[in-house]
């Protein structure tokens, strides 16, 4: 990394105020912006490099449908999390409607949130996040505050290209100004030229050079993005031959399977154990919903309390779809999914 990439003022590549989505994204395929970063690492949850590839070439999938309301919502709610920045923390906070290059490196893409104003005169830069209630334990690792990494990595891209040295992000994951998390992080040299090299191999040895990269990503995220290249299953499509280097694949997936049903017998042998003992102890508290222990150094608190659940049994399904067929079409939800097995043929008689 040259003194050039450490310090310097980015390039304007394209005004977005006026861009349509359709014209922003075509800029956005020009190279490789902030969120594209956590797909180029294998670290997003959300897509693989697979599926970055696709997008950066243009090539319209089966199913690329993307979940418009989370977005739709995080656009509406932007303005209203900035607010909430600045009057938790006092900074002032501004926009430039523009896509910023980096002079080195001009595949290297940044569309900002916000830039912040800090006291002593520098720049900073302002992500702004929403989520649920459940999601936001994402933002802690062992009760130390933390940015999730899929973010860190979308940070850091900004850092580089636009030469600053510190991002914020301020996640909403309530209704109220007290349910945010405001974060940040400071620029990391080491971190930044090992995502610089990963960027610039994946943007010329593959989408430049039209290569694929290979899947690296967890089995089901893989699945999701071939769902999504692939669309529905055919039925009546033939069957694959598969040749000798992708059968390996097959036997070691039937190795792990069979050292799996080892482990299986013995997880199933230590929850029939755990629920013996669980009954022995119902046992002692007879009806009371709760029982102590106290030995002079610890205590513990056994809880055994009544739970509710409300279901439909499979035979009153049935009968409502014979009754009310219009309320079970309006409320019944039909799911599909592929189930996959390998089984050895048997071999055929003389």
């Amino acid at each position: 990394m040259t003194d050039q990439t450490l310090s310097h003022q980015p390039l304007v590549l394209v005004d977005t105020s006026t861009l349509s989505r359709d014209e922003w994204l075509d800029w956005r395929r020009k190279g490789l912006g902030g969120s594209d970063a956590a797909a180029v690492l294998g670290i997003s949850p959300f897509r693989t490099a697979r599926d970055l590839y696709y997008d950066k070439l243009g090539i319209v999938t089966a199913d690329d449908q993307e979940n418009w309301v989370a977005l739709e919502m995080g656009n509406l709610l932007e303005p209203l999390v900035a607010r909430i920045f600045e009057k938790k923390t006092g900074l002032k906070i501004y926009q430039r409607k523009c896509m910023f290059q980096h002079p080195a490196y001009p595949w290297m893409l940044a569309d900002l949130d916000y830039l912040v104003e800090l006291p002593d005169g520098s720049t900073a830069i302002l992500e702004i996040k929403t989520t649920n209630y459940n999601a936001k334990d994402k933002w802690w690792y062992n009760g130390e505050e933390i940015v999730p990494i899929y973010y860190e990595a979308q940070g850091r891209h900004y850092m580089a290209v636009m030469g600053i040295d510190r991002v914020y992000f301020c996640c909403l994951y309530g209704n109220n100004e007290e349910e945010t998390i405001i974060r940040h992080i400071d620029r990391d040299m080491s971190y930044e030229e090992e995502l610089i090299a990963l960027e610039d191999s994946f943007w010329h040895d593959h989408v430049l050079a039209k290569t694929p990269p290979p899947y690296t990503e967890d089995g089901d995220l893989i699945l999701e993005s071939l769902r999504r290249q692939l669309g529905p299953a055919d039925k009546d499509a033939p069957p694959i031959a598969i040749a000798p280097p992708q059968f390996a694949r097959v036997k070691q997936f039937l190795a792990l399977r069979e050292k799996k049903k080892h482990y299986d017998a013995e997880v199933t042998r230590l929850e029939n154990e755990m629920a013996r003992l669980k009954a022995l102890i119902v046992a002692d508290m007879g009806t009371s919903c709760k029982a102590v222990y106290e030995d002079g150094a610890d205590s513990y608190t056994i809880t055994f309390n009544p739970t509710r659940k409300v279901t439909i049994p499979k035979e009153m399904l049935e009968r409502l779809r014979e009754v009310h067929p219009d309320i079970y079409k309006e409320y019944a939800i039909v799911s599909i999914s592929r189930r996959f097995d390998v089984k050895k043929a048997k071999p055929e008689a003389a």
